[in-house]
Formats: C-alpha cells, structure tokens, sequence
C-alpha cells in the first residue's frame, strides 16, 4: 500500500546550514496495516509523516502509494498534497469552533469539489463516519461544547469521511489526560480494524506503539534504528538506544566466554556468569553489552531451584498492579518488577532467577549505535 525508498528530507537552520530531518528512511506498509513511527523529539517522525503528507518536499527517494509515485527525488516527481488522497490528523484537532459536529466531519466534502455529493448522499456518509466514532447522537452540538476525547473522535471523522487510501496521525493523543488517551488507544484501534484503514501513526509513546501497531520503526537522529512487530522490538532490540528508548531495562556490561547451545551464549558481566540471547551472531571475546527487562529479574523468599543469584533489596515502590523493586548484587543496582503480593522488606535478602531467553547480549559497539 505504501512503499517509502532512500528518503532523504533536509532544512536550513538559522545559520542557513543544512540539517538532515531524516537519512535514508525506507519502509513497506501493507494494506490495513497500522504502522508506527516511534522516536523522541527531533528524530525526523514527524519530518518523515509530513513528506509523506506532501507538505514537506523531500531531497531525495521515492514515495509510492498503492503502484503510484507521488514523490521522486531523481525523476523529479512531487504531487500536491490535495492531490494525494490522504486523510491526516493533527496534534491539535483544528476543529471549527462556529460549526456543529456534523457541519464539522461535512466539511471536507463541501470544499473538495471531487467529493461533493447530493445533500441526502452527504448525509448517509457523514452520519455513517460519525456513527463510527460514536458521535452520531451530538450531530447538533456545538463544536466548542465537546470534550478533549470527543474533538479528537471528531478530526478522526472529519478524516474518515474522504474514504483516504491512507491516514496519517500525527501524536493525536497527546493533548489527553492519561486515561482519556488509554480509551482512546483502543478506540482508535477498533476503528483501524473495522475501517481496514492503512495507518501511519506517529508518537513518542512507546505504550502508544506497543498497544496498538502491527509494525514499528524506532527512529533517532532521522534514522530507522530498528524496524519491527512490537514484540520484536521489545524482546529483541538490536542496539542500546531500541533497548533503553522502549521500556525500561537494566544494562550489564560484559564480555562473551562461549555459545552455550540453542542460540545462548555465555557471558562474564558484573555480577557474575550469565547466559542470554542474542539478535546477531557473536564470538568469544566480544565485548557486550546484556539488556534484561525488569520484569524478567524474578524475585522470591526462597531459593528456587536451578541457577539463582542472592541480592539485596534496597527500595520498594508500590504501584498498584506492580511493584518496583531495586535490588543490590555485589556492587550494581538493578531495577526489577514484581507482583504487588511481594512482602519482602527493604534490607533483606532476595533471591533472583533470570530466563535467559528474555535477556538480549548485543555487541558494545553494535549497541552504541545510535
């Protein structure tokens, strides 16, 4: 459906210098897929969403979308962005304040000379779009009037209601309260899979990408770091910036002693032997670095059987559904999550068991990449 090749996108800065935005950015999306574009501020998602858009003229590659080009750098090729088909929504909804709800979703039908429609045909498409995102019922009310969570529901409609080949999402839940956005994320997922609508979505929240995408590309400094499912990217990142940028992780500097059979190898870290997984191949030798999430540092009373490590723990955080825990073995602090049935107390000893499937060894300079 979409197929984004060598993208390059520069501009000048004050000093009239160019800044590349984003460096040979390349990604395939399939039909209905939701595709997230994942990376802190200024990491080039938003500059790689907006050429996408056509409201920003990239230096060089190629744009194609469902076998036609709408960008080429080397052929000179670049179309409008009202000639693209796109449906897009912004951080800020730009919903007009004097319009109603329907007025609002019925606007770009009415501007659009290529999708007017008879007033009884308007009416079924407009209604039909609203009553996707559960705001048939206000088709009256005043666009002031609505809820933060109910303007976003509306510029989605708004979107919708041109039946684009693709949409574009730039953070449109950012401006929500925590849990308005965590209702939304399923919302928006619902009507993704019910429309079969090719998304590309862009966030700085990893919850965001993890919770509702099929594919992930992770960015920094205007590159794809690691392009993935969201389970890959979580359980086997490929470099130290994927492992600390999504999620929280503990970080163990070590050095490979030998493959220890099934994919494992055997590592010397700072506190002590231990055996985990890798994305890419390593050799005896090799410095590394091993991500372990702290989740997968299981804490109990007792020693349990097979290879266990003795710790201490040293703080305790209750959260509700979790507690963190910070636990001392020999001189490094570890972070670790475990259910709030946890009654060990600060100061006494614990017993850890790592999987070592879950934890990931990568090359010290593979990890430093980025």
């Amino acid at each position: 459906m979409l197929k984004v090749d060598a993208l390059c996108t520069e501009y000048k800065n004050e000093q009239g210098q160019a800044v590349r935005a984003a460096h040979d950015v390349s990604f395939d999306i399939a039909e209905g897929e939701f595709f997230t574009l994942l990376g802190p501020s200024g990491c080039g998602k938003t500059t790689t969403l907006r050429s996408i858009a056509g409201l920003e003229r990239p230096k060089s590659g190629q744009i194609r979308v469902g076998g036609t080009v709408v960008f080429d750098g080397a052929k000179k090729v670049f179309v409008a962005p009202n000639q693209r088909g796109f449906g897009m929504v912004f951080q800020s909804y730009a919903i007009w304040p004097h319009m109603n709800v329907y007025e609002n979703a019925a606007f770009p039908l009415r501007v659009n000379r290529r999708l007017r429609l008879p007033k009884l045909q308007e009416e079924q498409k407009v209604m039909r779009v609203l009553k996707a995102v559960q705001l048939d019922h206000l088709r009256q009310r005043q666009a002031t009037q609505l809820s933060g969570g109910q303007q976003q529901r509306l510029a989605l409609a708004r979107a919708l209601v041109m039946e684009p080949k693709l949409l574009l999402l730039d953070e449109p839940l950012s401006n929500l309260d925590a849990k308005l956005r965590e209702a939304m994320r399923f919302e928006l997922k619902r009507l993704q899979r019910e429309l079969g609508i090719t998304t590309v979505y862009v966030t700085h929240d990893q919850g965001e990408a993890l919770a509702m995408s099929h594919q992930i590309a992770v960015m920094s400094q205007g590159q794809i770091q690691q392009l993935g499912s969201p389970r890959d990217i979580y359980e086997r990142p490929r470099n130290r910036f994927v492992a600390d940028f999504v999620g929280a992780t503990n970080f163990l500097d070590g050095r490979v002693l030998a493959p220890a059979g099934d994919g494992l190898y055997t590592l010397q870290t700072e506190i002590g032997p231990l055996r985990a997984g890798a994305v890419e191949p390593l050799r005896a030798g090799d410095t590394a670095i091993l991500s372990i999430r702290p989740e997968e540092l299981r804490l109990s009373e007792q020693r349990p059987e097979g290879e266990a490590l003795q710790a201490t723990l040293e703080q305790k955080i209750f959260l509700g559904e979790a507690v963190d825990v910070r636990i001392r073995i020999g001189g490094r602090t570890l972070l670790s999550r475990a259910h709030p049935s946890l009654r060990i107390h600060v100061g006494q000893p614990v017993w850890v068991t790592i999987d070592p499937r879950q934890s990931v060894a990568m090359r010290a300079e593979a990890a430093l990449a980025a």
